[in-house]
């Protein structure tokens, strides 16, 4: 082989590398976690104010997983699977999670070796203060305690 087409060979896979970096950003595009700001929040079939309401959310910091963007709106999934758009200024960086088990233990200290405090029900939200490698430090209503991560479902990274 010749050193020119080497050198031709390089500078197309360069030029194929930038090309494949600059218009597929989509396909790194991460999901991520929010919470709703307010009480009351609408789900609506597009990225717009023009778009009819799906859903009215009626619960502030229930947790959601960002998959897209257009313009101010994301596009959301929730723990039911319900899709959507919502308005940026509608979400919140706030850390919260959904118990997602029949029966999730919270105990006093991040180990089942430790005193259970409560038992937490399917679908009690949760404020998460901060996460391990296997648990999250919780407070719901009354009660401040560590849950297993598996039994959560939201932003606990």
């Amino acid at each position: 082989m010749s050193n020119l087409w080497v050198k031709k060979m390089r500078f197309f896979f360069k030029i194929l590398i930038i090309l494949f970096l600059s218009n597929n950003t989509f396909l790194f595009a991460e999901e991520y976690f929010m919470t709703l700001r307010n009480n009351t929040t609408n789900l609506r079939q597009g990225p717009s104010f023009d778009y009819p309401v799906k859903i009215f959310y009626k619960k502030k910091y229930l947790p959601v997983l960002v998959q897209d963007s257009s313009e101010n709106f994301r596009k959301i999934r929730d723990h039911e699977n319900n899709t959507g758009w919502i308005h940026i200024s509608q979400l919140s960086k706030k850390k919260a999670a959904i118990i997602i088990d029949d029966k999730a233990v919270l105990f006093n200290k991040s180990t089942i070796f430790s005193s259970p405090k409560a038992i937490l029900e399917n679908g009690r939200l949760c404020l998460i203060t901060k996460c391990n490698e296997e648990w999250c430090k919780i407070k719901t209503d009354k009660y401040l305690g560590w849950v297993k991560k598996q039994s959560l479902w939201g932003n606990i990274n």
